[in-house]
């Protein structure tokens, strides 16, 4: 089979392989079936996409819509090749996932405009799927109604014509979006089950994602969450997407 190749962008060794685990155990994939690239510690290189069945892009500290002077060198440097690897993804309509950082990067790949007037504390939201995801290819076996975890800075406050909105809700109008066939993003996170959402919440307490005094307090909330249908993203696109025929000559 062909591996998927998974993206990822935080410095953190522990929260790094963490993540990297997670993503294999929710997509059922092995290690050597998930090709692993931390393009915070070295530049991507060129993406041979005939190798893989689709990408994934994990979530990141890193933010689009931080004034440039405020970004580090390497956060730079990860957000200009993230845009010409997706100038290739959507111009070939390869199969991608962003999730979190990625729907910015996918959302100010394509003209949205992306702020902070829909960031949302960490914590388990009500996701709702909207008609269009209803009967997308990837989503539509989720239920209507969902539970997930969700903590970012920044989301999609105006939507341009290419991005067809998938999920939402009641405070991030933007939760998940398609781009052509095979291009997708969601602003949750997919890959967090309660006990690495608690990992994650104590790493990052002091990155200004909620206040550091409420870290106990924001775990305690979460923990009669029932995230187990949010998980279905990721089996589901390696099911669409294990071995992908699709073919691409990079420019």
């Amino acid at each position: 089979m062909k591996p998927f190749l998974l993206i990822t962008t935080r410095g953190e060794d522990s929260e790094a392989a963490d993540e990297h685990a997670a993503y294999c155990r929710l997509t059922g994939l092995l290690p050597e079936e998930l090709e692993w690239r931390r393009i915070d510690r070295g530049p991507l290189g060129a993406i041979e996409f005939d190798r893989y069945s689709g990408i994934v892009l994990a979530g990141s500290p890193f933010t689009v819509s931080e004034p440039v002077e405020h970004k580090s060198p390497t956060e730079l440097r990860v957000e200009r090749e993230l845009a010409q690897l997706l100038d290739d993804v959507v111009r070939h309509d390869f199969p991608f996932l962003g999730v979190c950082y990625g729907i910015g990067t996918i959302g100010a790949h394509q003209g949205a405009r992306v702020d902070r007037t829909y960031g949302e504390t960490s914590q388990a939201v009500r996701i709702s799927l909207t008609p269009a995801g209803l009967e997308d290819p990837l989503l539509y076996q989720l239920p209507a109604e969902f539970e997930a975890f969700v903590g970012h800075k920044e989301a999609i406050a105006e939507v341009p014509p290419s991005i067809i909105v998938l999920a939402s809700s009641p405070s991030c109008p933007v939760q998940a979006f398609r781009v052509g066939r095979n291009v997708y993003a969601t602003q949750f996170h997919p890959e967090l089950d309660t006990a690495s959402f608690s990992s994650r919440v104590r790493a990052y307490a002091d990155h200004g994602y909620f206040d550091p005094a409420e870290v106990d307090a924001i775990i305690e909330r979460v923990e009669s969450a029932d995230v187990r249908a949010s998980h279905m993203v990721l089996g589901r696109f390696v099911e669409e997407y294990l071995d992908s025929r699709t073919t691409v000559t990079a420019a």
